[in-house]
C-alpha cells in the first residue's frame, strides 16, 4: 500500500471515528426499532493549503497537520494542529484556539502560538469559525458554539484527554459561553487573550458613539427580523475600531451588539465558567482598553462565581497603543511563555 493510500485510509478512519451520532428516529416494527443518524461531526486530514505564512514552516520535533471538519449543522471548518513528535496524544494537553473578528487560524495570535506551544510539549488546534475573514460581523453568536464543539469532539476522537480552551478578542466571549454551558470533565482551563469586558456596552459607547446611528441600527435589525432577512447586511453600517463604517447583519447585531438582545457580555459569563481562567492583555493594545480586563476580573470574584482561580497578566510593551498590540505582534514569545507557565503550574 502506498503512503498516499495509507494517509487517505487514516483520514477516512479518523473521520468516521469523529462522527457524533444523534439518534433521531426509531422505526418501530414487530422485530423492534432501528436507529437513524440525523447529524454528525466529522473531520479528516487534508493537504497543506497554499500561501501560508512562516508560522507554518516545518519545525524539528513538531508534527503539523491540516484538518477539514464539519460541524453538527454541516458548517465546514478548516484548522491546523501542531503536535509534539514522540509524545503520546493521550499524554498531551491540547489547546483549542478560537480567533477574533474576521480572523483565521492562519493569522496571529493563533498562528504564532501553534509552534511555540508545541515546542513546550502542548498540542494546539486552531480553527476557523464561521465568522472568519470576509464573514466578519455576519454570524449568529449562538451558531459559533457548534464550530467550537466540532473542534473539541475532533480533539477527543484523536485521543486527547485534556483540553484547554483559548479565545482571542471576539473569540474570548465565544469561548466563555462555551465553557460556561459545557461542564465537560476533560476541559481543564480557559485562556482569554485581548478580552473585552462587555461588548454591547462597548459597541454603543466606544465604537459607535452616535446614538442616532445606533437607534437606526436597532430599527434596521428589527425590520430585518420581521422580514426574515437576519443573514443579510443592514441598510445602516456600524462604526468599527478601525474608524470605518462597515456592513453588519441583523443576526450579528442582535446577538452581539445590542444590550437588550445580545449575550456577548463577558461579565455575565465569566463567573459561570467552572474552570481556572487566565487573562492576558498586551500593554500596547489599542482595541482593548486597560480597564476592560478588570471588569472580567471583578466579575470572576463576585459572590457565587464558579471560577476556580483567575489570573491577569499584562505583557509589558513600550510601543504606542496600536492594533499590532491587540495581536501581540512583537510579543509572541512572551505570550507563549505566559501561557505555558500558567499551564505547567496547573499540571497540564
Amino acid at each position: 500500500m502506498t503512503k498516499p493510500h495509507r494517509e487517505f485510509l487514516h483520514a477516512r478512519a479518523s473521520s468516521l471515528a469523529a462522527s457524533v451520532a444523534v439518534l433521531a428516529s426509531l422505526s418501530c416494527s414487530v422485530a423492534g426499532g432501528r436507529a437513524e443518524t440525523a447529524a454528525s461531526i466529522d473531520y479528516q486530514v487534508v493537504e497543506r493549503p497554499a500561501d501560508l505564512s512562516d508560522d507554518f514552516k516545518p519545525i524539528d520535533g513538531i508534527e503539523l497537520k491540516f484538518l477539514s471538519m464539519k460541524a453538527i449543522d454541516g458548517n465546514g471548518i478548516a484548522g491546523a494542529l501542531w503536535q509534539p513528535r514522540g509524545k503520546a496524544v493521550a499524554d498531551t494537553t491540547v489547546i483549542v484556539m478560537v480567533h477574533g473578528s474576521g480572523g483565521s487560524y492562519r493569522r496571529a495570535p493563533e498562528s504564532a502560538l501553534g509552534g511555540r506551544l508545541a515546542d513546550k510539549g502542548y498540542a494546539a488546534l486552531a480553527i476557523d469559525t464561521r465568522q472568519h475573514d470576509d464573514k466578519i460581523n455576519t454570524d449568529n453568536f449562538f451558531d459559533v458554539r457548534r464550530d467550537i464543539d466540532a473542534a473539541v469532539y475532533t480533539a477527543r476522537a484523536m485521543g486527547y484527554r485534556r483540553i484547554v480552551l483559548q479565545g482571542h478578542s471576539l473569540g474570548n466571549i465565544q469561548v466563555q459561553f462555551y465553557a460556561a454551558t459545557n461542564w465537560d470533565r476533560d476541559i481543564k482551563g480557559v485562556m482569554l487573550l485581548g478580552a473585552f469586558g462587555n461588548l454591547p456596552w462597548k459597541t454603543r459607547n466606544i465604537l459607535v458613539q452616535n446614538e442616532e446611528r445606533f437607534q437606526r441600527l436597532i430599527a434596521s435589525a428589527g425590520k430585518a427580523l420581521r422580514e426574515g432577512a437576519l443573514d443579510k447586511p443592514l441598510d445602516v453600517k456600524m462604526s468599527y475600531f478601525t474608524g470605518q463604517e462597515i456592513p453588519v447583519t441583523a443576526q450579528h447585531f442582535l446577538t452581539y451588539r445590542w444590550d437588550k438582545t445580545s449575550i456577548a457580555d463577558g461579565t455575565t459569563w465569566i463567573k459561570r465558567v467552572p474552570y481556572p481562567v487566565l487573562l492576558v492583555r498586551d500593554q500596547a493594545d489599542a482595541l482593548i482598553q486597560p480597564f476592560e480586563p478588570y471588569m472580567l476580573l471583578d466579575a470572576a470574584h463576585a459572590e457565587g462565581s464558579l471560577v476556580q482561580g483567575i489570573e491577569l497578566v499584562v505583557l509589558p510593551d513600550s510601543r504606542p497603543p496600536s492594533l499590532k498590540g491587540h495581536y501581540f505582534d512583537g510579543n509572541e514569545q512572551p505570550l507563549a511563555d505566559t501561557l505555558t507557565r500558567w499551564l505547567a503550574a496547573r499540571g497540564l
